[in-house]
C-alpha cells in the first residue's frame, strides 16, 4: 500500500499544468543560415544516428560527418615482439598505500601497443553525400545564389533552398527516427538537363586523437574497397576498411542509375534516367549488415514529424519567452537548441562522446565521468525513455569487466573505467586510470530514477550495479591510523585532473561525493528491507572532514597554495559542486562556501573552463540564492553556442562539446524546479522580474 501511496503520488506530480504552448516555443527558435559553417552542420538524426548537412542540405562543399552508434573501426596490431597482442600490454606499477598495484597507464617500454591500445577503436564517418552538376566541375559554393536553409525544429526536417546555373534547387532533409537512415526530397529543372545528381563517397579512418570538424581522410583510396551492386532503383555499396565492413543501401523513386567509382577515388554517381522529372526522392540506410528494405522518404517524413512533436510535448518543459530581457530569450534559445541536438548526438544506447555524432574528440571513444554531464539530464526533463537507452545499461555492460578490474588492483566491487569504447575497455592514460568522481555516478542516476519511480522494479533494477559500486568505494578508502578518518587517495587526480597524483588527498569534491554514493547505497538497501554492510557504514561515517584553507574549500587537504599558486585555480572549480550539483553532506558549511563561491569569481581562470564548469558554477549559485548569478554563469561571454545550437569548445577541445549542453538543461531543471528544501517560490530561484513559466519537473536532490 505505501508503494501504490507513493506512486500515485508521482504521478500526480507529473500531471502538471499543460497550459505551455510548446509548439509556438519551440517554433521561434527554429535555426537558419546563408551560407556554410566551416566548423559545424545544421543536423538530422535519432541519436544512434546523425547526418550533418551543409547550405545545401547534402554535404556538398563540406565534408561534415555521417556518424553511429555502431561504426567502429581496428587499425591492425603493431607487430613488433612482445607488443603484437593486447594481452601483451602490461601498464605500470605504481607505489599504492605500502603494495605495488597495477594501473592501466601506457608503459615506455611497450610504446606501440600502449599507443595502439588508446587509439583503437576509432569511431567512422561513414561517408559523404552530396550534389553532382555533370559536367561543371568548378561550382563551388561561391557559385550559389539566393541560398537559404532553415530547420523545422517541430518536425525534424531540413529545407534548403539555393540557385545554381540558371535554377533554383529545393532540398528537404530528414532521418529516420528508428533506422540509421537518412532521407532526401529535391526538386530543381536542372534533372531534366542532366546538369544534377548525388554522388556518395567513402573515407578512411585516422588515427586522431581530434578528428575535427572533419572526420577521415579521403585520399587513402589504396587502403579500402568499395563496391557497388544495382537492381532497378537500388544500390548497395559495400565498404570494407581493414577488418570492419558495412553497407549503404540506396533507394530512389524513378528511374536512375548508379556508376562509378570514379577514378582514384571511392565516389559514385546517382544520376536520374528520366528528363522529364523535375524530382528525385531517395533514402539512403547504413548498418554493419546488408539490408534487404528500407523506409522510404515519405515514411520517414511521416515518422520523423511524428517522433519530434512527441518529444517536444512530452516531459518537462520551461517557456521563458514572456519575459522581455534579452538575456531570457538567448537562454530560451539555448535550451531549445540544446534539447534539439542532444536528441540528435545523445539519445543512443551508450554513452555519448563529448563531440556527439559531429565529429570524433579521443578517437570517438566515451567517457564514464562525463556520462552525468551528458545522460542526467533526460532524467531531470522527465525523458525517461531515452534515458532508459543507455542507463542503467552501461552499468549493466560493463559491471564485469569492472570487478574484473577493481580484482585485479587488489579491490573489491566494481571499479568503473574512463575513457571507453561499446565494449567498456578503458583506454591506458595516467588521468585515465587515476581518476575516481566517476565512481558514484550510478547513485545519482539510480536516486533520480527512484524519485521519479519509487517502486521494487527501480530498486531490483539498479541493486547489483549500487552494491558493486559501493563496495569498490568503501574498499578504496584507506584508514589513516594517525587521523583516525578514511581518507580518499594517492595516488589520485580529482575532477580538475591537474594536481599531482602522489600528493593528491581527500579532495573536496571526491569526499562529498564518495559520502552522497554511500548514503544512497545504505538507503537502497534499507528500502528493501536488507541490511547495510557495516563496513560501508563505518567508512561513510569515517570519511576525513572536507578540507578548508583560509576560511573556503581547497581542491584537497594541504593543497601548497591554495588561492596563490595559479594551478589551484584552473581547470574545473569542483569544490563548488558539492553545494549545486550535490546536496549539502555530512559537515558542510554555507559560510565557507559563500566564502569559496566569492573567491572563485575573483581568481578563477575562467579562459580556460571547460563547457560544463559553468552550468556546475550555476547551480551553486542558485542553491546559495543568488538568481543573478546563476543566470550569468548561463549566458557568460565565454561560453558560446553557435547559431544552430552547438556549444563551442572553446580554447582547449574542438566544437562541439555537448556536456556543455547536457550541464545547461540540468542546471535549468534545477532552477525550475526547485531542490529539497529550498523555499517553494520560484521567483527566488529566477532574477527579478522574469516570467517563468514551467511544467512536468521533479524536485532537484
Amino acid at each position: 500500500m505505501k508503494f501504490q501511496s507513493v506512486i500515485l503520488l508521482a504521478l500526480a506530480s507529473l500531471a502538471t499544468s499543460t497550459s505551455i504552448d510548446r509548439k509556438r516555443v519551440v517554433g521561434q527558435f527554429n535555426p537558419g543560415r546563408h551560407a556554410s559553417s566551416n566548423s559545424t552542420p545544421m543536423q538530422v538524426g535519432n541519436g544512434n544516428f546523425a547526418f550533418g548537412a551543409d547550405i545545401t542540405g547534402l554535404q556538398t562543399f563540406q565534408p561534415f560527418a555521417i556518424m553511429s552508434s555502431w561504426g567502429w573501426h581496428n587499425f591492425s596490431l603493431p607487430t613488433a615482439p612482445g607488443q603484437s597482442k593486447i594481452s601483451d600490454f602490461t601498464g605500470l606499477d605504481w607505489w599504492t598505500h605500502g603494495k605495488l598495484v597495477n594501473y592501466n597507464q601506457p608503459n615506455p617500454a611497450e610504446p606501440l601497443i600502449s599507443n595502439w591500445l588508446i587509439q583503437n577503436p576509432q569511431r567512422v564517418n561513414l561517408g559523404r553525400i552530396g550534389f553532382w552538376f555533370g559536367d561543371n566541375a568548378n561550382i563551388t559554393e561561391a557559385s550559389l545564389s539566393e541560398t537559404s536553409q532553415t530547420l523545422d525544429l517541430y518536425s525534424g526536417i531540413i529545407t534548403s533552398e539555393f540557385n545554381v546555373l540558371g535554377s533554383k534547387v529545393t532540398v528537404r532533409t530528414l532521418a529516420d527516427p528508428d533506422t540509421d537512415t537518412v532521407a532526401f526530397d529535391v526538386e530543381s529543372e536542372l534533372f531534366k538537363s542532366g546538369q544534377l545528381g548525388i554522388f556518395f563517397d567513402h573515407p578512411y579512418p585516422i588515427a586522431n586523437k581530434f578528428d575535427a570538424p572533419f572526420v577521415g581522410v579521403w585520399n587513402a583510396t589504396s587502403k579500402h574497397t568499395t563496391t557497388l551492386q544495382q537492381s532497378g532503383n537500388k544500390a548497395q555499396i559495400t565498404h570494407d576498411m581493414d577488418t570492419t565492413t558495412y553497407y549503404t543501401a540506396i533507394e530512389w523513386q524513378g528511374r536512375g542509375s548508379m556508376t562509378g567509382p570514379l577514378p582514384a577515388s571511392h565516389r559514385y554517381i546517382l544520376r536520374p534516367s528520366s528528363r522529364n522529372s523535375d524530382s528525385l526522392s531517395l533514402s539512403v540506410n547504413f548498418s554493419p549488415k546488408p539490408t534487404r528494405s528500407i523506409p522510404t522518404p515519405n515514411s520517414v517524413s511521416k515518422s520523423s514529424t511524428k517522433w519530434w512533436s512527441k518529444y517536444w510535448e512530452s516531459g518537462a518543459f520551461i517557456d521563458l519567452t514572456h519575459t522581455k530581457a534579452s538575456n531570457a530569450t538567448e537562454l530560451q534559445r539555448r535550451i531549445i537548441l540544446s534539447q534539439y541536438l542532444l536528441a540528435v548526438n545523445e539519445a543512443g544506447h551508450d554513452p555519448p562522446q563529448e563531440s556527439g555524432l559531429v565529429n570524433n574528440g579521443w578517437y570517438g571513444k566515451f567517457h564514464m565521468e562525463m556520462v552525468l554531464w551528458h545522460s542526467a539530464q533526460w532524467a531531470r526533463w522527465g525523458k525517461w525513455e531515452i534515458f532508459n537507452r543507455a542507463i542503467p545499461g552501461v552499468y549493466e555492460r560493463f559491471l564485469a569487466s569492472s570487478v574484473d578490474r577493481a580484482r585485479d588492483m587488489g579491490w573489491k566491487g566494481a571499479r568503473w573505467g574512463k575513457m571507453s569504447d561499446r565494449t567498456g575497455r578503458s583506454a591506458p592514460g595516467e588521468i585515465n586510470s587515476l581518476l575516481i568522481w566517476q565512481q558514484p555516478h550510478p547513485f545519482y542516476f539510480a536516486e533520480l530514477e527512484w524519485r521519479a519511480f519509487p517502486t521494487r522494479k527501480t530498486l531490483r533494477k539498479w541493486d547489483e550495479v549500487l552494491t558493486r559500486s559501493a563496495e569498490f568505494m568503501a574498499d578504496f578508502a584507506w584508514w589513516n591510523e594517525t587521523a583516525g578518518h578514511y581518507d580518499l587517495g594517492p595516488p589520485m587526480y580529482p575532477v580538475s585532473e591537474n594536481t599531482n597524483p602522489n600528493a593528491t588527498i581527500t579532495p573536496t569534491f571526491e569526499l562529498a561525493y564518495w559520502h552522497f554514493g554511500l548514503t544512497i547505497a545504505s538507503h537502497w538497501k534499507t528500502r528493501q528491507n536488507l541490511p547495510t554492510p557495516s563496513t560501508w557504514t563505518h567508512v561513510n561515517t569515517h570519511l576525513a572532514p572536507l578540507p578548508i584553507i583560509n576560511d573556503t574549500y581547497a581542491v584537497y587537504q594541504d593543497i601548497p597554495n591554495m588561492w596563490i599558486d595559479p594551478n589551484t585555480y584552473y581547470d574545473h572549480p569542483g569544490m563548488t559542486g558539492i553545494f549545486g550539483l550535490l546536496p549539502p553532506g555530512p559537515g558542510f558549511n554555507e559560510t565557507v562556501m559563500r566564502n569559496t563561491a566569492e573567491k572563485v569569481r575573483e581568481v578563477w581562470d575562467f579562459e580556460n573552463l571547460f563547457g560544463w564548469d559553468f552550468p556546475l558554477l550555476a547551480m551553486n549559485a542558485a542553491r546559495l540564492g543568488d538568481a543573478e548569478q546563476a543566470v550569468r554563469y548561463l549566458l557568460d561571454e565565454l561560453w558560446m553556442f553557435d547559431d544552430v545550437g552547438m556549444p563551442v569548445g572553446g580554447p582547449r577541445v574542438p566544437t562541439p562539446y555537448f556536456p556543455s549542453s547536457g550541464g545547461l538543461l540540468l542546471a535549468v531543471a534545477m532552477m525550475a524546479s526547485g531542490w529539497d528544501g529550498c523555499d517553494d517560490g520560484a521567483s527566488s530561484r529566477w532574477p527579478r522580474g522574469w516570467d517563468v513559466r514551467s511544467e512536468g519537473f521533479e524536485r532537484a536532490l
